[in-house]
């Protein structure tokens, strides 16, 4: 799912777009010196994606943990995150929710633009991402994938280099990789115009219901189990001009990813708000893992990934990039 840091003209008309929304979203800064320990920004907005990645966001404001750490979070949606990266980059946003790694570590070695984990959101988990083919399909197995066409939400992303990951792993060729928007994968899959889509949920789970597709690949197995995926990005600029903001940030999102790695239920009721999910959808799908508290060993592990598949061209301190608060 590599969202691209230089795009064609219609990409860049459509972030454009979505920089303007979330322009005429924004209100006063809502600052003050933050005396007494309390944050200097208190008014956050987080352009969130409608993905089970930032179901804490979500917990968070619901049970009203930013409150209790002196925050107002308004959400902003955006279908990728980056069409958020304009505002992210001129302040119009705070925060991303649900940014997914890849393009935001390229983004830092790039220089494109200077960013930091406040806090993972998702990591890989079994069933929440899926190789899947149409039941009479002649693929079998992960070797028959070798040369065929797959379809992959973006390009040289999370989904190809997982699935290269997994594919070399099992002494399997790679596929030929096609773009097609999650939403669109199951009519090209019913088509024939691709043999299989890499399909993340709740995608995958429409597509074995609709369509009987069936699972060639789990795009949790070895050697991605587990592999940190997206999480909650802002700026160094921010950090360093609002360091008690970004700290009661993380309190409220780590206590959020808590719930949610050990309450199932809070986040099935927190999808319906903000996807398209239905409530019998949300108690099917495959979650991703909530990790409460960010690894950096974790994160130097998809980095080494990145590195390998020559998604990123030198090492990057995973220590760096994620978020430590003062003392």
């Amino acid at each position: 799912m590599r969202d691209q840091l230089r795009l064609p003209p219609a990409k860049l008309a459509a972030a454009a777009t979505v920089t303007a929304v979330l322009l005429a979203g924004c209100g006063g800064s809502d600052e003050d010196s933050g005396a007494g320990g309390g944050p200097e920004k208190k008014t956050i907005t987080v352009a969130g994606l409608p993905l089970a990645d930032v179901a804490a966001l979500h917990i968070a404001m619901d049970r009203e943990l930013f409150e209790k750490e002196g925050l107002n979070v308004r959400v902003q949606p955006v279908q990728q995150s980056v069409q958020a990266l304009p505002a992210l980059a001129h302040g119009q946003v705070d925060v991303i929710g649900g940014a997914n790694f890849v393009t935001f570590l390229q983004a830092r070695e790039k220089g494109t633009l200077a960013t930091r984990v406040l806090a993972e959101g998702a990591r890989n988990a079994p069933h929440m991402m899926e190789v899947l083919v149409p039941a009479d399909s002649k693929i079998k197995e992960p070797r028959d994938l070798e040369g065929k066409k797959v379809a992959v939400n973006i390009l040289n992303n999370v989904q190809s280099l997982t699935l290269n990951a997994t594919l070399g792993k099992a002494g399997a060729g790679r596929p030929d990789y096609r773009q097609v928007p999650f939403p669109q994968m199951g009519s090209v899959l019913e088509r024939g115009q691709v043999d299989a889509v890499h399909a993340a949920e709740p995608f995958a789970t429409a597509l074995k219901r609709e369509l009987k597709a069936r699972t060639v690949v789990d795009g949790n197995a070895a050697p991605v189990a587990g592999l940190p995926l997206s999480g909650y990005v802002t700026t160094d600029t921010f950090i360093d001009k609002y360091p008690k903001t970004a700290a009661a940030f993380q309190r409220a999102i780590s206590a959020a990813q808590a719930v949610a790695a050990k309450d199932r239920g809070a986040v099935e009721k927190a999808l319906p708000g903000y996807t398209k999910i239905k409530p019998a959808e949300a108690a099917a799908i495959g979650l991703p893992g909530y990790p409460a508290t960010s690894s950096a060993a974790q994160l130097k592990r998809l980095i080494s990934l990145m590195r390998t598949q020559k998604l990123l061209t030198k090492d990057l301190d995973p220590a760096a990039v994620l978020y430590q608060p003062a003392g």
